[in-house]
């Protein structure tokens, strides 16, 4: 018998590998057609060039995110993303140099290129492949110290030994030296060294110093040489300001506006935004200070060189170049340079080409290459607080149509607006806009508007929008819905977020709808200084141009509470209700003050659980009064027997909502009217107990009234708490510390089979409490974000978005969450179509709205309505920003990708036809009948 050749079998595995991958590939609607995903890394921690590669930077991020950007285009390479909140906090990035001895000494053959450090109780000490991003080793340490203490460990690298630091503050400093690849401990005992003046806040560890701005005195300790060193004393001639901030690459600190070398009594003055790192590798081992400098008035970059030795400049490696106004002051991180190759030192004019990597103090990471901007990314985008989808404006022909309709136009054109009048304005536009396309086939035309020229006008289904963005780091984009580009950029300096967790808030005061009148959005923040007092930026967010007067508002008060109005001015904008600090009202603009009257407000104090509640007034200005007075009206306390409960989170339903079925039909054709309360907020609060160890209460108030219409306890349950409240149902996850899994529970409310009002709800009427159906599912993943869909009027079925841990966002069906699914006799249930009670929420694939467009560390998510009925439109947003649109009861108001238009296009012609046939042979039939 002959067998096949191994030739000949290698072939056909290959060909069988070849038809197996081109199995496991996507739909071709499901590939980028309506979705598109950036990703990002987030602000620099740390980072350095790679001496392995020339197309390699190495970073570390706040993100908690380690990583390797291309130094030609800035794409990342890869990425690996470390666990999420304190425990994948990056507290050491030492990138390994091939050339140092003692490196060579301790890496064997583990073949790592790059050290971390991340967490404290435990550290994570990692190795990693600088090649591929690949983990190479991993050993934890958990030191025996107390949570605060461990959490402000630190750590150095210093000949391939790891020394773990841990300050006790006002006290000693504890440093323990371990092997860097094994983690064995190198000596067997930890030093104490005593230390009695270091303090919170005011310490920082450089190089191997640990250093100090205690009173007027700069000190420091060596932590890597002898124990019983001396300590370091400088003056520093004035008070210190916060702690010292280290100098990359030398034992030196900048403080006061000056640079500090630790190792000798050398002193220099800098600029008070001015950022410094030394570098050794660009003169044979020579320092060389880099100094770099901003001109906020011509909008450029200097970097400054000086030789450390004796200050000498050093000119090879300075340079000047534009700086955009968007991004904040740089910080200098590393420098890379090399001689260059054939002719190009002749034309650059120099014997260096240098890279310069630049951390914004807005999160950007900017290269400079040869004294020009080689690339930039935006990396504030992995830190989104808050988002909004505003409708694009109108062309220039459908603008010209809305002009032809408004009345105030005609009035103005002296044509009273009747039959005849409008008659004659449409002739007079069909004239003209022949004319228009005449001229624009010629080429001779009125030229475009700017939007219409930049693709941002209204499309015929509303989809495509401009997203408007808000991150913490105070800079505000306007991306293309469609395609990702970013269209305009704006940088806040001076915008923060609140305190207790509140981010920045984004308010729509006047949308495009109202032509030719443009859309008007605040964005309402908290000044970074120590006053904290309120800031507005009044911007249009489709140009994102700030509105006359510079568009930054300063408020003499800080803000406690805001809410948008719901009456309009002559001009259609919203006016802005602010609460501040002593509960006094007030209205921007000032002219829309009377639209506020008779508003409800409530505030929160999560500290305390304490709720508020408000009236306003608006009375006429005397002198000295006020023109808006604030009524306390009612108060909750929400912190139990124990005042141990703090509020959570607390989640109102979403203004633009709208409820189209005011019932549910029940089996018997009754039925069933929900409880739609307008006013209606759930807050949640948590707090220990002596006997379940944790209680979770929810509770659902009307916050018009004060009374709490619902409220409902877990025992044994910790955060993450997500929560989305819509129509009559509240959706809740969290952890059940029992179980040890995630769960959720959902909850409707029913007025029952009779409604109260069906016209006008009002809280004040002392309403019936609601029948309350309750149930509870588990998810085998743990919760990110939670959102419901939204859609315009209201009509399509209700899904819930679930963002996992793993990335995948899933698109829940509110039939596998309603509580009304039966555990015994589900044969009533079977006949509303309610499926039978299972415990275990199913996540098949099918449901994942992002198929393998994972989104790390997702933070949030935003939903909008389109102009078509059956499609929302979602934003999820993390560490990537992921867009995409859904369809609950699918695309019920649009034809599909695959209609048929030439097959109905022929019948409709064949019937068309057949129809004038049949009517000529019916009246020949007709008038034959009648000669009979």
């Amino acid at each position: 018998m002959r067998y096949p050749s191994c030739n000949a079998c290698s072939r056909g595995l290959v060909l069988l590998f070849t038809l197996l991958s081109a199995c496991s590939g996507l739909y071709e609607d499901q590939i980028g057609k309506f979705d598109w995903k950036q990703r990002y890394v987030g602000k620099i921690v740390d980072g350095a060039f790679d001496t392995t590669s020339v197309d390699r930077i190495i970073v570390a991020t706040e993100s908690n995110v380690l990583a390797a950007i291309s130094a030609k285009t800035g794409d990342i390479l890869w990425r690996q993303a470390l666990e999420s909140g304190a425990r994948g906090t990056v507290k050491l990035l030492h990138v390994v140099n091939p050339s140092s001895t003692g490196a060579r000494l301790n890496r064997g053959g583990t073949g790592y290129d790059v050290l971390t450090v991340s967490g404290s109780n435990p550290a994570l000490v990692r190795g990693w492949n600088s090649n591929t991003g690949t983990l190479v080793w991993e050993w934890s340490l958990s030191p025996s110290v107390a949570e605060e203490s461990a959490s402000a460990a630190v750590w150095f690298e210093r000949d391939g030994m790891l020394y773990h630091v841990v300050p006790v503050w006002g006290s000693h400093l504890e440093v323990t030296p371990y092997q860097a690849v094994t983690g064995q401990q190198a000596r067997s005992t930890t030093s104490r060294i005593s230390a009695g003046w270091i303090a919170r806040n005011r310490c920082t560890l450089v190089d191997s110093y640990f250093a100090c701005a205690i009173k007027e005195q700069l000190l420091a300790l060596d932590l890597a040489g002898d124990t019983s060193s001396a300590v370091i004393s400088k003056p520093l001639g004035s008070e210190a300001v916060g702690s010292p901030k280290p100098v990359r690459g030398e034992a030196a600190v900048v403080q006061n506006g000056r640079y500090y070398a630790l190792r000798s009594d050398q002193k220099i003055s800098l600029g008070p935004r001015d950022g410094a790192l030394v570098d050794r590798t660009v003169q044979d081992g020579e320092p060389i200070l880099l100094q770099g400098t901003v001109d906020r008035v011509n909008n450029r970059l200097s970097i400054l060189a000086h030789r450390l030795r004796d200050f000498v400049r050093f000119e090879p490696i300075e340079f000047s170049t534009e700086y955009s106004d968007t991004l904040g002051d740089p910080e200098l991180i590393a420098i890379r340079c090399k001689q260059p190759s054939g002719g190009a030192a002749t034309r650059a004019g120099t014997g260096l080409v240098c890279r310069v990597l630049l951390s914004a103090e807005d999160g950007a990471i900017v290269l400079v290459q040869q004294g020009k901007v080689k690339w930039i990314r935006e990396e504030s985008l992995a830190v989104i607080e808050t988002a909004e989808f505003l409708d694009l404006t109108l062309s220039d022909a459908e603008g010209a149509i809305e002009e032809e309709l408004n009345n105030k136009n005609a009035e103005e054109n002296g044509l009273e607006w009747d039959v005849f009048g409008g008659f004659q304005r449409r002739l007079t536009a069909q004239v003209t806009h022949v004319k228009n396309l005449i001229l624009h086939i010629l080429g001779v035309g009125p030229a475009p508007s700017k939007a219409q020229r930049a693709g941002l006008v209204r499309d015929d289904f509303g989809l495509h929008k401009m997203l408007v963005v808000v991150t913490s780091t105070g800079k505000v984009f306007g991306i293309d819905n469609v395609s990702g580009k970013h269209h305009w950029v704006r940088y806040l300096p001076s915008f923060s977020g609140f305190g207790n967790g509140q981010p920045m808030r984004l308010l729509v005061q006047r949308t495009s709808r109202f032509y030719p009148l443009p859309a008007q959005c605040v964005i309402l923040g908290r000044e970074k200084s120590q006053s904290g007092k309120g800031l507005l930026y009044i911007f249009n967010p489709i140009s994102g141009m700030p509105v006359a007067g510079g568009g930054i508002v300063e408020l003499p008060y800080r803000v406690q509470q805001v809410a948008l109005l719901h009456h309009t001015g002559t001009d259609f904008l919203k006016g802005l209700l602010l609460l501040d600090e002593n509960s006094h009202a007030h209205v921007v603009p000032e002219s829309l003050a009377m639209h506020a009257d008779n508003f409800y407000l409530f505030s929160i104090d999560k500290e305390t659980a304490q709720i508020r509640g408000f009236l306003v007034q608006y009375r006429q200005k005397t002198a000295g009064n006020e023109m808006l007075q604030t009524i306390p009206t009612w108060q909750i306390d929400l912190s139990g027997a124990g005042k141990s409960q703090q509020i959570i989170a607390c989640e109102s339903k979403s203004s633009i909502e709208h409820v189209h079925s005011q019932g549910r039909v029940m089996a018997d054709r009754s039925v069933l009217y929900k409880y739609i309360n307008p006013n209606l907020v759930a807050v949640a609060t948590h707090g220990p107990d002596n006997i379940h160890k944790y209680i979770l209460n929810v509770h659902l108030v009307d916050v018009v009234s004060g009374s709490i219409v619902f409220s409902m306890s877990h025992k044994r349950i910790r955060p993450p708490l997500h929560m989305v409240h819509s129509e009559n149902w509240l959706v809740y996850s969290y952890y059940n510390d029992k179980a040890r899994r995630t769960e959720m529970t959902s909850i409707e409310l029913y007025e029952g089979k009779t409604q109260t009002n069906s016209t006008v709800w009002s809280s004040l009427d002392a309403p019936p409490l609601p029948m309350v159906e309750r149930q509870s599912y588990i998810l085998p993943v743990a919760v990110a974000s939670l959102k419901e869909t939204i859609t315009e009027k209201g009509i399509t079925s209700k899904h819930i978005l679930i963002g996992l841990a793993t990335g995948a966002v899933a698109e829940m069906s509110w039939a596998l969450l309603d509580p009304r699914r039966p555990v015994t006799s589900p044969e009533k249930a079977r006949e509303e179509g309610i499926i039978p009670y299972m415990p275990e929420l199913p996540l098949p694939h099918e449901i994942l709205i992002n198929y393998n467009q994972t989104v790390a560390h997702i933070r949030g998510m935003h939903t909008a309505p389109s102009g078509l009925e059956s499609t929302c439109l979602v934003l999820v947003h993390g560490l990537d920003l992921f867009v995409t649109r859904v369809s609950p009861s699918k695309t019920f108001d649009l034809l599909k990708e695959d209609f048929d238009y030439f097959l109905i296009t022929v019948v409709l012609i064949v019937l068309t036809t057949t129809s004038f046939v049949v009517k000529q042979l019916a009246s020949k039939k007709l008038v034959k009948q009648a000669w009979k």
